[in-house]
């Protein structure tokens, strides 16, 4: 470095992944070049091209590079079950026994990315908006539940001889052979159901927010929802200025539709989370604005929460708020906060105009005229 170079304040690892998430992520560097983001962008490879001629859609040299770096922007990966991800490897790869995984998933559990924080707010003037009143902060745990990985397709007949011993109900399962079934583990840790709760309650003491409303099932997945209700319960007395709901999954989804307004914080166990915010985000717009952190002590992961649409790969259609908004989650967790309310701003006042619009909110303009559009209100 010479005397007259000045080094990069942050360092983010840049992972456009595949299809659209090229796009949306170009559209976010364009806002945040435009804030004069004092960042070095290191480029990291991910996706599924790399699964097809590596066997890892999330090479070691990724993983490295997201142990050294502030934060990270994610664009969107391909992701396809497990027989097709096989068809799909080179030909000197079938037949090593390769299994894919979600590269974001990986990411989550290797650097104990436990929250995942999903904003859902409705901006004034946006058509696909439910209602202009909506403004939900989703906290979902990041990193067990039913996405821990724990599967077993065929069951080992260990196991089964074993289940036949320690639980009754599988008696119903118990002739089958292993291939005629398969088991997927719903694992929950008093830890890590206490820290993501305790991280909602903490974001709400500290937003303002005045409620936050657990999500669970534990009238029916008693031991570990059941668990994870009852730290809840624990969690909840440390906070006596906030106000303590519960709900069922299921009435939550007809409680969001039918009364929004209701609800501020929600937090839950992986699944439930991952379904709750979906709604939530479609109930603010839909995938152009869902954006999402994946979040722990060290490192945080900002995405949004679309997938790669390989139908509209290379056409610069789809919808980049929900990537700038990420950015903007990014900026927030860097304590870059007066530079993420001026981000936002922008993107609120795009909105509220109405003049440029992608396709999903009935207009015919671009992912980069957007993404121009926010950033000239810079």
């Amino acid at each position: 470095m010479t005397n007259t170079q000045k080094e990069s304040h942050y360092r983010i690892a840049w992972l456009p992944g595949d299809g659209v998430g090229i796009e949306v992520l170009e559209a976010a560097k364009i806002v945040l070049d435009q804030l004069n983001f004092d960042a070095e962008y290191i480029h990291g490879d991910i996706g599924w091209e790399f699964w097809r001629t590596e066997g890892d859609a999330l090479p070691q040299r990724t993983i490295d590079l997201l142990g050294g770096v502030d934060a990270a922007m994610f664009g969107a990966i391909t992701s396809k079950p497990v027989r097709q991800a096989e068809e799909e490897l080179v030909p000197e790869l079938k037949g090593k026994g390769l299994i894919y995984r979600s590269p974001i998933v990986r990411m989550r559990q290797l650097f104990d990315l436990y929250t995942c924080l999903r904003p859902c707010k409705a901006y004034p003037g946006n058509p696909l908006n439910y209602r202009d009143d909506i403004d939900i902060v989703v906290f979902r745990e990041n990193t067990e539940d039913l996405y821990a990985g724990v599967e077993f397709s065929p069951v080992p007949e260990k196991l089964i001889d074993l289940l036949k011993k320690l639980n009754k109900p599988f008696s119903k399962f118990a002739d089958l052979s292993g291939e005629e079934f398969a088991i997927s583990c719903k694992v929950n840790t008093r830890h890590g159901s206490e820290r993501i709760i305790r991280a909602a309650f903490a974001y709400a003491k500290k937003s303002g927010r005045k409620k936050v409303t657990v999500v669970h099932k534990a009238n029916v997945v008693r031991a570990t929802d059941g668990m994870f209700l009852d730290i809840a319960k624990e969690v909840a007395n440390d906070y006596p200025e906030i106000t303590f709901d519960a709900a069922n999954v299921d009435a939550m989804t007809m409680w969001l539709l039918k009364n929004p307004e209701n609800y501020e914080v929600l937090v839950a166990p992986n699944l439930y989370g991952d379904i709750i915010s979906d709604l939530s985000a479609q109930m603010v717009g839909g995938l152009g604005f869902g954006c999402s952190g994946n979040i722990g002590e060290k490192l945080a992961v900002f995405e949004p929460s679309h997938g790669s649409a390989p139908k509209y790969t290379g056409l610069y259609k789809v919808n980049p708020i929900a990537t700038i908004l990420a950015a903007k989650m990014m900026l927030d967790w860097l304590g870059e906060t007066a530079m993420g309310e001026k981000l936002e701003k922008a993107v609120a006042d795009v909105i509220a105009e109405g003049i440029v619009r992608t396709y999903d909110m009935g207009g015919s303009n671009t992912t980069i005229e957007l993404a121009e559009a926010i950033a000239a209100k810079l």
